[in-house]
């Protein structure tokens, strides 16, 4: 008697375009957090860190930082947001990832917050968490909070916001609305810094175990303001990232120069508290809106679609 074998067949294996497709947020999440941490490990390794590798980092402006954040800063959120949008969505979705950054013309008014209030209300903060204890910004403070702002649009500006405001949040708004993605994102967003508290980004080796556990408070709490402002604005690039880089700029040229008795951990702190407390008003404000009209918008056009039939 004779068999016939017949082959087996196996179901083929996914291809990695195609798991990027079915997966577009995992696939940034891992991408974002995956090819900043390999670009940052000699950074981590130098003695900018944990000096175990003896390596020389080019130092700009004073400091090694810049060279040695700024690759991987790139590679992460901004790379992954674009690999993974051209996977997804094509020319149309980078056309449309791309077009955001081009969103200039808002109300005035949001550049005032943007580029006056928040500054302010963080000068305030340091003011109080001083104890009263400041001096008037000198001259050469005052003379480096524009030149500063306009590198860190660059920089920190546009290697993040890209990535976290341009393309993950408004997938997981529709996914999860408003609040839910701020849970989602907020604790992403903190993830992606983590290694960066092994080196001298992070205070290492003085900064206490308490810095890292406490800047994910703020990048928690703060990216409920992010979200806010990015919605109110029409999902406008440039505001979002002049309100990021506004707090970054003005901790880092004003705080040093006004506040020579906060340190790190307490600056932290006190970002952390305000970041609460504005996320805290925006949140019972909008009654967990945040600023956002995609479900609004989806019910109203199947509404005006039923009352056509």
């Amino acid at each position: 008697m004779t068999t016939i074998d017949h082959p087996r067949t196996t179901a083929p294996r996914p291809s990695a375009p195609n798991v990027v497709q079915r997966h577009p947020l995992v696939a940034f999440a891992v991408l974002a957090c995956g090819l900043s941490w390999l670009a940052w490990i000699p950074y981590v390794l130098s003695p900018h860190g944990l000096g175990v590798w003896d390596l020389h980092i080019p130092e700009l402006l004073g400091s090694g930082q810049l060279a040695g954040v700024l690759p991987g800063a790139l590679l992460g959120p901004l790379g992954a947001a674009f690999v993974v949008t051209a996977a997804t969505d094509g020319r149309a979705g980078l056309r449309t990832w791309v077009g955001r950054l081009w969103r200039w013309r808002v109300s005035w008014r949001w550049y005032v917050l943007a580029l006056v209030a928040v500054p302010l209300v963080v000068v305030a903060a340091g003011a109080v968490a001083s104890g009263g204890v400041m001096r008037a910004p000198s001259l050469l403070a005052l003379a480096t909070i524009i030149p500063g702002l306009a590198l860190q649009m660059v920089t920190t500006g546009l290697s993040e916001e890209p990535g976290w405001r341009d393309f993950a949040l408004p997938r997981l708004q529709r996914r999860f609305g408003p609040l839910g993605a701020a849970a989602v994102l907020g604790p992403l967003w903190a993830l992606w810094h983590m290694p960066l508290f092994l080196s001298d980004w992070g205070g290492w080796p003085d900064a206490h175990w308490t810095a890292p556990v406490l800047f994910a408070g703020f990048t928690i709490t703060f990216n409920v303001v992010m979200a806010w402002v990015f919605n109110r604005t029409g999902e406008s690039l440039p505001l979002s990232m002049l309100l990021h880089v506004g707090v970054n700029n003005t901790v880092s040229v004003l705080w040093t120069d006004m506040f020579p008795g906060i340190d790190g951990d307490r600056g932290v702190l006190v970002l952390f508290v305000g970041a609460t407390v504005a996320a805290t008003a925006i949140v019972i404000g909008t009654r967990g809106r945040l600023g956002y009209t995609g479900d609004r918008d989806v019910r109203t056009s199947l509404d005006s679609a039923h009352g056509q039939r």
